[in-house]
């Protein structure tokens, strides 16, 4: 099956193979080719360039893309998009003023989704997760990480993981799988932080390995959750099953952190809300990409990642959803575009490459997602008729989207 786009007012983010990320003062440059044409073949990027170019040949479908932005999906690196129920008590409960450390300790939080998680049948969980899959691709998300870390046993993550492993088999979608068993200690496991350490390092991680259910490792790295000793431990066992390192880091403090992350190669850190004048040091001097999570800032009313900080130091920073019960409900990559245009001052260009070329790098996926490039999976979003792609932040309550194609196929 081939498709062509013609007349495509500008076809943007257009890469060479091989750039995997971009950093720093890079981030504001989006190439864009102006009145483009571009040919997707089955499920790939086979050709595209200006109309002057334009081949002259019989295709299976035609696009007319006349005053319409063409670009990549959005790879949304973070999300929990797989949990039962919901936590709208606790958006009333902050909105009367208890904070999440509050709401935490009165049950609710990751325990409360946990607690919903485990007493939820596995098909309902299922069910309930793929409308909020089927949701965000709508929206324009074409590859996506989804986490476990609501079970917090053995039995309600091997549930969680087989759930992503189902979605992954079910829907084109790029799906990554992430094991965060480490997302808190359940109520049993209060006072005894190594027994449920162990419980993960060498009942979970086995399991998990055996059945090939996950592709990444997250702890919550945070006071109160779990220290950098124990996040090291926890590292080092996922790594020794093939597990690389994304963490939970910063979200509320800085406590060294970042530091044993980057020495232990971990392909993010998530969150950084809060970022030391060390911790950028230590980045610069990684591979690791730094993640930001601005709808999450917005929702919960925490401050944002210091994104202008950490570009003028050099660093990439890539975009995420952070789509869960409790800190996130919306998957939205448009709202995070757009949020972090406005709160955290990134300029259009900065926001997109993050969502797309930066969010495909933090998971892993940068030889075939996150940019319009030869021999890459056909994933592409078709906007409405609009003036210039600065509209789809500024225009932020707005769906701008008319079509999303996921592996060449349109997501209707």
């Amino acid at each position: 099956m081939k498709t062509i786009l013609i007349n495509i007012k500008e076809l943007i983010q257009v890469r060479e193979m091989g750039v995997q990320k971009v950093s720093g003062s890079e981030m504001s440059v989006l190439p864009i080719i102006k009145n483009a044409y571009l040919l997707l073949e089955n499920d790939i990027i086979s050709d595209f360039g200006s109309m002057e170019n334009c081949p002259n040949q019989v295709f299976e479908q035609v696009i007319d893309a006349t005053d319409r932005i063409v670009m990549p999906t959005w790879c949304d690196s973070h999300t929990h998009l797989v949990y039962a129920g919901n936590r709208i008590q606790e958006f009333v409960d902050r909105i009367n003023g208890l904070s999440y450390e509050e709401i935490a300790n009165r049950g609710g939080g990751i325990l409360n989704s946990a607690q919903k998680l485990n007493e939820t049948a596995e098909n309902e969980i299922y069910e309930q997760s793929k409308v909020r899959l089927e949701e965000v691709m709508k929206l324009g998300t074409g590859a996506i990480e989804i986490k476990s870390g609501y079970g917090l046993s053995v039995v309600g993550e091997l549930k969680m993981l087989r759930i992503i492993k189902r979605l992954a088999k079910n829907y084109p979608i790029q799906i990554k799988a992430t094991f965060l068993g480490a997302h808190a200690f359940p109520k049993e496991y209060k006072e005894n932080h190594a027994g449920y350490i162990d419980l993960i390092i060498n009942e979970m991680l086995p399991k998990i390995a055996a059945e090939k259910l996950a592709d990444y490792i997250d702890v919550f790295l945070e006071a109160g959750y779990f220290s950098v000793e124990e996040t090291e431990q926890i590292m080092i066992a996922g790594k020794k099953h093939g597990l690389i390192p994304k963490i939970h880091v910063n979200q509320f403090t800085a406590i060294g952190g970042i530091a044993v992350c980057v020495k232990q190669n971990a392909l993010t850190v998530d969150h950084l809300e809060v970022v030391t004048d060390e911790d950028i040091e230590v980045l610069k001097k990684a591979g690791t990409m730094a993640v930001a999570l601005p709808s999450c800032s917005y929702f919960i009313s925490i401050p944002y990642t210091p994104a202008r900080k950490m570009i003028a130091a050099g660093l990439p920073l890539a975009l995420a959803s952070d789509y869960n019960p409790g800190t996130t409900p919306s998957g939205n990559m448009n709202f995070v575009v757009a949020t972090a245009c406005i709160k955290m001052k990134m300029t259009p260009e900065e926001a997109i490459n993050a969502a797309t070329i930066n969010g495909a790098y933090a998971m892993g996926i940068s030889n075939t997602h996150g940019s319009i490039t030869k021999g890459k999976k056909a994933n592409i979003i078709l906007t409405k008729p609009i003036h210039s792609f600065y509209q789809l932040p500024y225009e932020f309550g707005s769906n701008l989207i008319e079509k999303v194609f996921i592996e060449g196929k349109l997501i209707s």
